[in-house]
């Protein structure tokens, strides 16, 4: 089946393949068999129906058609394969010649990953934040304990900050009193924050049985944004009662016997945290470096479809929260910016999102990085802890919804990407470098003898591989030989 490549841009290639027609003639004795089966002719019992007669009634063209539909798919593959393209996304099909028992012509063109010239990723260099756990940042986790374990007694004084309030709130309109914004019986701890503007400041200050009005721009349902006025009243001052830093408060909480026990083991999570936010950084920043150095042509329909993709996850998800893109850009912690602002941001990050997709498959490539089943189970592993489900649901999920090529190349991509970064030298902002290679899932560092202990396994899996294969091609040789005798 011979073919050729029309490279019609880094990115864009167009196969010409000539199929004789006698590698179409299994399509076509098919083709016959299944239309024989699905049509009904006086004097012919069902599935027996001659290829003759069916050409008299439905015409060749039908026959042929329906077989070039059929074995298209492999023969785009097989000749994809051939020419040593790596596609993105599907073909765009023309059959350009069709020569009845002679030959048949299709045209492919296709998206495909672009060649690129990788630079030396030992000269990449990138700096992070250097980790830093304070006594503060442990203060604060102690103080989230003693909140969940706290008390609350009720008190006849001033709410003020820190108190856990019960209050009742009425909205309304020129007067005229909304449903949706009226709400009894909240409680809430005064300070905290994510109520409604104003709400703190009202009621700071008022006892049991008083109230305050104020204006405010609604939060949930159909008017949110719009501003109302709203009445509130206390109902109830409480104050919290923390239980005592001790040792026996250690013991409740935690599995150690003293305070000083437990803010050690809070502090080594922190930094463990702090490790696995760090790499993260570093991982992206080696990435948006290696980016940079490289220029890396990006299809256009495949851009065109991620950025069509993501404004509409985007626009559904908005949709979802009840808000408009205005609203969101309003209420967001980020630096501000307008609508357009905001799509053209999404519309770079797709497109740096395919330069990386496509800088790490040339990585995997160049590197022979493989995917073996023990990766797949650590996949569905995390994709499981992340979900909460098990991993037998979400390995159906991913045969049920043909996720199996999709996950594989996830995995190989991260593969890669862990490489580059080993790769690459990663420091801190006080120049001390780090060794990512040792960084484990959980956010500690590897025991040097345990990282040599599985490169070593590593090897003897290797060597035993190699050893199979030497032997199974002894054995084939052996009976090779043995045939010849006989």
């Amino acid at each position: 089946m011979p073919s050729t490549v029309e490279k019609l841009s880094p990115s864009r290639a167009k196969i010409t393949i000539e199929v004789p027609f006698a590698e179409l003639k299994p399509s076509v004795d098919k083709a016959y068999k299944e239309i024989a089966s699905q049509v009904n002719i006086p004097g012919f019992r069902a599935g027996k129906v001659p290829p003759l007669v069916i050409d008299q009634r439905f015409g060749r063209e039908m026959v042929l058609q329906q077989a070039i539909n059929d074995a298209l798919p492999e023969l785009y593959s097989k000749a994809v394969t051939e020419n040593e393209l790596n596609p993105l996304g599907e073909p765009e099909i023309e059959v350009t010649k069709l020569e009845d028992n002679q030959l048949v012509e299709f045209t492919a063109e296709l998206d495909v990953r672009p060649d690129i010239e990788l630079p030396d990723l030992s000269d990449v260099k990138v700096e992070v934040d250097t980790l830093e756990v304070s006594d503060e940042a442990v203060d604060e986790q102690i103080k989230v304990l003693r909140e969940r374990f706290a008390s609350v007694r009720e008190v006849e004084r001033p709410a003020a900050e820190g108190d856990v309030i019960v209050v009742d709130l009425v909205g309304s309109m020129n007067g005229e009193e909304l449903e949706e914004a009226t709400a009894k019986d909240i409680s809430y701890k005064l300070g905290a924050g994510g109520m409604i503007d104003g709400l703190d400041e009202a009621v700071t200050g008022l006892s049991a049985g008083e109230s305050a009005e104020f204006n405010s721009e609604l939060v949930g349902g159909s008017l949110r944004g719009e501003r109302a006025d709203i009445k509130v009243t206390v109902t109830k001052v409480q104050e919290q009662d923390l239980p005592e830093l001790d040792d026996e408060f250690a013991q409740m909480v935690s599995e150690f016997e003293t305070v000083e026990e437990m803010r050690a083991d809070l502090a080594d999570n922190l930094l463990r945290q702090a490790r696995l936010e760090q790499a993260a950084t570093a991982r992206d920043k080696v990435l948006e470096e290696i980016i940079a150095k490289i220029d890396i042509d990006v299809p256009e329909k495949l851009l065109a479809n991620e950025i069509e993709m993501r404004h509409q996850q985007i626009t559904q998800q908005l949709a979802q929260a009840g808000l408009t893109l205005d609203q969101y850009l309003e209420q967001s912690d980020e630096e501000e910016q307008t609508a357009e602002e905001f799509w053209a941001d999404i519309d770079a990050r797709a497109k740096d999102a395919l330069k990386a997709q496509i800088l790490l498959d040339s990585v995997a490539d160049d590197r022979e990085v493989g995917v073996d089943q023990n990766d797949l189970t650590q996949l569905l592993l995390r994709k499981a802890q992340q979900s909460g489900t098990s991993p037998e649901q979400e390995a159906q999920h991913m045969m049920e919804h043909n996720h199996m090529a999709e996950w594989m190349a996830e995995i190989r991509r991260g593969k890669a990407l862990a490489l580059v970064v080993e790769t690459a030298t990663v420091v801190d902002t006080d120049g001390n470098e780090i060794d990512l290679e040792k960084l484990q899932s959980d956010g500690s560092y590897a025991d040097p003898a345990e990282l040599a202990d599985a490169e070593a396994e590593g090897d003897d899996e290797d060597a035993a591989e190699e050893a199979a294969a030497a032997e199974v091609t002894t054995d084939e040789a052996a009976a090779e030989e043995t045939d010849e005798a006989k």
